[in-house]
């Protein structure tokens, strides 16, 4: 019988009742084994993204060191997706095999106590056998926050440092009709590719993560279906945020980030954004605005579909 423990502390993190074996970092469920859904929060801010990188922190290394400390078991969590350096989570999904028959309630309250600070899993629970975090994924929600220093009545504001870390403190004066009519293009079913990071890397990376034909078939096109793209103007006490939410059926590296700061450059007159058409015909980076920070990017929820699994949003 093995007890986990807390980090620098001698709390117990289980009870004796559970027995615990390693199953190493498979993704697959071995006999006798449940899978397990998370819905996880972060501060991406100190993190050097999503996916685990030797020498690096990042979320998924942390979550896999918390799951080992807790349970003895090292499955490695897959994501719903693979948020960049510096982008920030309300409602990341990540699923994993364990033989430790833990309660939800118990998991989720154990991990909580050894992650660290800027990680939170806010849900714990098993799931069907098929359930992937990745795989199962039908539609995601992004959202990108801007913070206005030159509002519309040509007031200046300053950004406060406590929110700097979740915001584009942008300098320039903005026009909100202009950011919609940008917005409402993208809507449909386009080819992104002047929307895509330019990364010689990324097909690699992407056929290697794609483990079913149809997972590989979307991820070598950079045709993308938007369902939804907008943005809303949000009074808060530290100021004005303009707030860009896009929901789509999945999205190319780096993709929201240039969209955001494309539309910038149509918002403050830069661009126009009848022109956005022709960005997309180019099929080619160049044509398109510049890539916004990471810091303002949040992956706000994650879909479902017919998995019984639904909506995964904080909000």
């Amino acid at each position: 019988m093995r007890l986990a423990r807390l980090r620098g502390g001698s709390s117990t993190l289980l009870s004796t009742s559970y027995r615990v074996d390693s199953i190493g970092q498979s993704e697959s469920a071995s006999p006798g084994a449940q899978n397990w859904k998370l819905v996880v929060a972060y501060d991406g801010t100190d993190y050097r993204g999503w996916q685990v990188q030797p020498g690096e922190a990042t979320i998924q290394g942390e979550l896999q060191a918390a799951i080992g400390r807790v349970t003895g078991e090292r499955p490695l969590p897959q994501g719903s997706g693979r948020t960049d350096a510096g982008v920030h989570a309300l409602a990341q999904v990540a699923s994993f095999a364990l033989r430790a028959p833990i309660p939800p309630e118990s998991l989720e309250r154990a991990l909580n106590r050894t992650l660290p600070a800027a990680i939170r899993v806010m849900e714990a629970k098993t799931v069907a056998v098929d359930f992937h975090a990745r795989h199962s994924t039908s539609a995601k929600t992004y959202e990108y926050r801007v913070f206005i220093e030159r509002e519309p009545t040509g007031e200046r504001k300053i950004c406060s440092p406590l929110l700097a870390r979740y915001v584009y403190a942008y300098p320039w004066r903005l026009h909100f009709d202009h950011l919609e009519e940008a917005a409402r293009r993208f809507i449909g079913t386009h080819a992104f590719a002047s929307f895509a990071a330019t990364d010689p890397d990324q097909a690699a990376r992407d056929a290697e993560a794609a483990d079913d034909a149809g997972e590989f078939a979307l991820r070598r096109t950079t045709i993308r279906t938007i369902f939804g793209s907008g943005w809303e103007d949000r009074r808060t006490e530290d100021g004005l945020l303009f707030v860009y939410r896009v929901r789509g059926n999945g999205f190319l590296h780096h993709m929201v980030r240039n969209l955001v700061g494309t539309m910038l450059d149509v918002g403050r007159g830069y661009r126009e954004a009848g022109e956005i058409a022709g960005m997309m015909a180019a099929r080619a980076r160049a044509a398109a605005g510049p890539t916004a920070p990471a810091r303002g990017l949040f992956l706000h929820s994650v879909e479902y579909g017919e998995q019984g699994e639904g909506s995964t949003s904080l909000r």
